[in-house]
């Protein structure tokens, strides 16, 4: 972006701080902020029928922008910090104007979208197509390999947000967790989770 364009951001942006477990947004609520997550994890999660399902988690530095801004002006799930966040909100309005005006920024937006579609499409395979042992190795691997982005790894998400990512009931996924351990395919200590044995993991997401 050049210099005006980033003056034009910083004219029409706040900075909002979460505490753990707030609600950031609501699904159905209006739409009228892009928001850069710059400390902290949040979480993305569609309310269903009495239960949540989580699309995703959002780590520092990157975007929640939902498809409601170019469509209805409505968040179509809801946020909540799973650790103390910061945020920077954009009015939405000026996102938009600098989509129209800037090519290049509007092509990287095109790929971060795409992106996410991707993932989507990979989660909705892995609830739909696999037994509830791959899914839970597959929530794994998504928060050893793309959010703590290492192994072993100290798990802020709760149980119930581990279960809400596979699609599955909390006292399912507590139970496949001890599977795991009882197996050796890894530790758990607390919140404390490693993956001892990742081609074992591995297999049991390919199979299902």
């Amino acid at each position: 972006m050049t210099d005006p364009e980033l003056e034009l951001i910083n004219q029409n942006r706040f900075e909002v701080t979460f505490k753990a477990g707030e609600i950031m947004f609501k699904q159905g609520t209006p739409s009228p902020h892009f928001i850069c997550i710059t400390k902290g994890l949040v979480k993305l999660y569609i309310e269903g029928y009495g239960k949540n399902l989580i699309l995703g988690l959002v780590k520092p530095v990157e975007y929640i922008f939902g498809p409601g801004v170019y469509v209805d002006n409505r968040h179509h799930y809801s946020a909540a910090a799973v650790e103390d966040s910061n945020a920077c909100m954009v009015d939405v309005n000026t996102y938009k104007r600098l989509i129209r005006d800037n090519p290049d920024f509007a092509e990287e937006f095109i790929k971060r979208v795409s992106l996410q579609s991707i993932f989507n499409f990979d989660q909705f395979v892995s609830l739909t197509q696999k037994q509830m042992h791959g899914r839970i190795a597959d929530a794994l691997f998504y928060l050893s390999d793309a959010i703590y982005c290492k192994n072993p790894f100290e798990m802020t998400i709760s149980r119930q947000d581990l279960a809400d990512i596979s699609g599955m009931s909390k006292e399912s996924a507590i139970r496949i967790l001890k599977e795991f351990k009882e197996e050796g395919i890894l530790t758990v200590e607390n919140n404390s989770v490693h993956i001892v044995n990742p081609q074992q993991l591995k297999k049991i997401s390919e199979t299902g």
